[in-house]
């Protein structure tokens, strides 16, 4: 019995190996494969020639094949875009997105709505998630794969668990359990998410050199918020999703945040507390609802311009940015960071004082080795985060122990 567990078990992790190293590459030949994961030749292709039959793997098109220098041409296989979809679904301040992402990671339909997140019940924003995806499935085609996974990611404090909202800035309510709820309406396993850990996710798959073992990303948008990376592992707490750079404290005491606390970075870096500075309002008058984004070019564009409010409104900004990074950085020393969302393309008049704060903390003795980069549009890194935790789960779950083959052959029959 042990044995027949240790073999299973030995099979469930070559398997995953082999379809891990397709995904990565993207079309590799076997011998290809093999050199990545340290397998037998014979062992590839045994293994590759299951996941063909059962339709989640692929051989290239004529044409498509790699040819070595010397020999036979090799036969490039592929992750088969018809084995299984997933669902990525993201939810934020009065905007909510659904995409269909194929076994190989491409979008290939999307429903856009832009429900009033604030004045929702919570029933009310359950409904309009679980509406957004019913659309989405409508338009599903005969040939689409099977939907598997549905990853939902939220701006706000999601449980450890994945499992539910536990509070957010764009809704009154706590404490909404998401994944139950659709999981009851469709049947599919459904995992819940911070966005920006997606975010941190999309980042480490696309650039895994300079994102791979410790790394964060800043999002500067009408919240304030952070995904980290440390030793390979995305960062969670014990009881939530962790990670709330933006209601660290910057100012005891000081500007009016949207959490409903005082102080906290976001009080002063984001959106609302960039406008309400900038038209000379009191710290301590109730925070904007929404800034749209044309406003916040609009003021990025008269700091850059001359002296004034907008330009020191964008200075507090970095300066509680600069403070917290510094702190965070004299726990877990610096390490690449990706400054992402609107806020980004005002990252010039920001950095200044950004630098600044950070050069007077602990964490400020390696300055002049952190490095920036600027990604303007989290929302694409949001989906493409929850799609490849999706991904990862059916790779992972699913076809590597090879619970959902039959199904995986018929959606390619």
């Amino acid at each position: 019995m042990t044995v027949g567990v240790r073999h299973d078990d030995l099979r469930r992790r070559n398997r995953a190996m082999v379809i891990a190293a397709v995904r990565r590459a993207g079309q590799p030949s076997r011998t290809e494969i093999a050199a990545v994961t340290g397998l037998s030749n014979s062992t590839i292709s045994t293994i590759s020639a299951d996941l063909i039959e059962e339709g989640i793997l692929a051989q290239a098109k004529t044409g498509e094949t790699a040819a070595l220098k010397r020999g036979r041409p090799q036969v490039a296989l592929g992750l088969n875009p018809r084995a299984a979809t997933v669902v990525a679904i993201a939810l934020s301040l009065n905007s909510l997105s659904a995409s269909l992402i194929d076994y190989s990671g491409k979008a290939i339909i999307h429903d856009i709505s832009r429900p009033a997140t604030l004045t929702m019940t919570a029933s009310g924003l359950v409904e309009a998630v679980t509406a957004a995806i019913g659309r989405l499935l409508a338009r599903m085609e005969p040939d689409h794969g099977p939907v598997l996974r549905m990853t939902l990611a939220i701006q706000g404090i999601t449980d450890s668990e994945a499992r539910k909202l536990m509070w957010s800035p764009i809704t009154p309510h706590s404490d909404i359990q998401f994944a139950d709820a659709l999981e009851t309406a469709f049947g599919i396993p459904v995992t819940v998410e911070n966005d920006c850990n997606m975010i941190a996710v999309a980042l480490r798959g696309r650039a895994p050199d300079r994102y791979r073992d410790n790394f964060f990303t800043i999002l500067l948008s009408n919240g304030i918020g952070m995904g980290l990376v440390l030793r390979g592992e995305l960062f969670t707490g014990s009881h939530s999703s962790g990670g709330e750079f933006g209601h660290m404290i910057h100012m005891p005491d000081g500007a009016q945040c949207r959490c409903g606390r005082r102080g906290c970075i976001e009080a002063y870096a984001g959106n609302y507390a960039i406008f309400r500075h900038a038209r000379g309002e009191s710290e301590y008058a109730q925070p904007a609802a929404d800034i749209d984004d044309a406003t916040m070019l609009a003021l990025a564009a008269a700091a850059r311009d001359h002296d004034g409010r907008e330009r020191e409104a964008f200075r507090k900004a970095g300066e509680a940015i600069g403070f917290g990074l510094g702190s965070l950085f004299a726990l877990f020393d610096p390490a690449p960071v990706a400054i992402v969302g609107l806020g980004s393309s005002a990252f010039d008049v920001i950095e200044p004082a950004l630098r600044d704060a950070i050069s007077k903390t602990a964490g400020g003795q390696h300055n002049a080795a952190i490095s920036f980069d600027l990604e303007p549009d989290e929302t694409p890194l949001i989906r493409d985060g929850c799609a490849r935790q999706a991904l990862t789960f059916v790779d992972q779950d699913i076809f590597a122990a090879g619970t959902a083959v039959e199904t995986a052959g018929k959606a390619v029959a």
